[in-house]
This record gives C-alpha cells, sequence and structure tokens, in this order.
C-alpha cells in the first residue's frame, strides 16, 4: 500500500512562480498512490484562477473518495488539506489547530478500510513556530475525536514544519510513535529546487511496518510546488479485522 503527501503550494512552481496545476497532476499521477494527503489546496482563489482544485483532483482521478478541510479563508475562496483515497473512509473528523492568533491550520482525521485492515490516518499542516506546533501536537493527541481510533493502527503525515526535528523526541516519541522519515538528511522536502529542509514528515504507531519511504526528486517534481512529495509504501501488519472491541465509528 501506498501514501503520498505533497505541499502543492496552491499548483505554483516554487522556482518560476507560475500556476500549472497539471504539473502537480502529473507528479501525483506517476507516484500512483492509493492514500493522498496534499496540503495548501486552493478552492475559488483569483491566484489559481478560481478553479475548485479538490474538484480537479476528484475529476482527473476519478476512483478517489475526497475529504476537503479549508483552513484558510479569504475575501474570495481559500485553502487547505486534501485526502482522497483508494478505499472506502469510514469515519473522518476534521479538527482546528490553530493556536492563538496565529494562521489557521488543521488536522483531518480518517478511518480508511484498506485491503490490510482498517488504518488511521491524521493529516496535517502545522504551524512555523515551535511552540505553536507542540500546542498543536499534544491539542490534537488529547483531543476526544483522535482517542476514537487510537487503538487502530496510526499513519501522522504531512507538513509539519518541523525545521529542527524536535516533534518526535519532545512530543510524539513519548506518545509510542516511530519517525518514519529519519535519518533528516535523506528526507529533505524544501525548498524543492534546492532541497535542504525537511519539513514533510510521517510518524508511525501500531501494527504497521514501513517496506519503503522516499522523496520524489523528479525533474517535474522540482519545479511543480515549493515541496517535495513523500511517499510512504507499507503494509498493517496485524492480523486483519475491524474495530478493537467496543470502538465504534462516527461519521
Amino acid at each position: 500500500m501506498r501514501i503520498l503527501s505533497y505541499n502543492i503550494h496552491k499548483g505554483i512552481g516554487g522556482r518560476d512562480r507560475r500556476y500549472r496545476f497539471g504539473r502537480v497532476l502529473a507528479v501525483i499521477e506517476a507516484a500512483n498512490p492509493d492514500i493522498v494527503c496534499l496540503q495548501e489546496v486552493d478552492r475559488n482563489v483569483r491566484r489559481s484562477r478560481y478553479h475548485d482544485q479538490p474538484q480537479l483532483l476528484v475529476d482527473y482521478f476519478g476512483d478517489r473518495q475526497p475529504l476537503y478541510q479549508m483552513n484558510v479563508r479569504l475575501k474570495e475562496g481559500g485553502y487547505g488539506n486534501l485526502v482522497l483515497s483508494r478505499w472506502p473512509v469510514r469515519s473522518h473528523h476534521h479538527i482546528s489547530l490553530r493556536h492563538e492568533e496565529r494562521k489557521p491550520r488543521g488536522a483531518q482525521l480518517a478511518v480508511i478500510e484498506t485491503p490490510e485492515g482498517p488504518l488511521h490516518v491524521v493529516h496535517w499542516h502545522l504551524g512555523l513556530a515551535e511552540r505553536e506546533r507542540r500546542w498543536q501536537v499534544l491539542h490534537l493527541l488529547s483531543h476526544s475525536l483522535y482517542s476514537e481510533a487510537e487503538r487502530l493502527p496510526t499513519l501522522l503525515i504531512g507538513d509539519s514544519n518541523d525545521w529542527r526535528n524536535r516533534l518526535q523526541s519532545a512530543v510524539l516519541g513519548p506518545s509510542g510513535f516511530h519517525q518514519v522519515t529519519a535519518p533528516i538528511s535523506r528526507f529533505r522536502t524544501f525548498p524543492s529546487y534546492l532541497a535542504m529542509g525537511s519539513l514533510d514528515k510521517a510518524f508511525i504507531r501500531g501494527a504497521i511496518s514501513v517496506r519503503h519511504a522516499r522523496v520524489v526528486r523528479t525533474r517535474l517534481a522540482r519545479i511543480a510546488s515549493d515541496h517535495l512529495p513523500l511517499v510512504i509504501d507499507f503494509h498493517i501488519s496485524g492480523p486483519r479485522g475491524g474495530w478493537p472491541e467496543n470502538d465504534s465509528p462516527r461519521l
């Protein structure tokens, strides 16, 4: 099974600053993921020609169930996070991660019925300040909506903005998570044309085994956005089955 995380920067290239959404579509298609997690997805914004980018992605890929979370609202339209799943989504929630008066951020929680059993995907876009990010992660992990599925195999993924690579040791490690995207020297994703920062990260907890993790460094990926995509190939290593006893999903 394959999951992709990609900050698409509204379809605007990181170096040429041109809006070319077809490049983003081609990068995603070439990776052939089963689950797609995108950040900075525009809807009805002038800079992206008032395109409904979530709908464009659904129309292009066809067989994916979409979950869209608009985090930042502008005078016209806004942008946020998008999950596309090849498999049925049993339950899903959106959680605000806005901290004090900073830019609105958010996380999407989805339980996806994969061929190997249910998977709890947490897709986020965290803030720019270290104190803000720690608050966001702790807020998420203590949230009642997160706790509904925390006993399932869980994969946290997205643009963490964690320049100094502190989240694993400070917050996620003590909560039982393992960082997939380590060492960070192998997972530099920003800026795309000369990647220096390891901002796009993935963490796992529970019965998940990672077969391969990589950053997409194709020529097209280096110009399509200001981030490079992250791709994780994995399996659910525990027994197949449904929800843990006494747990039930809510849509």
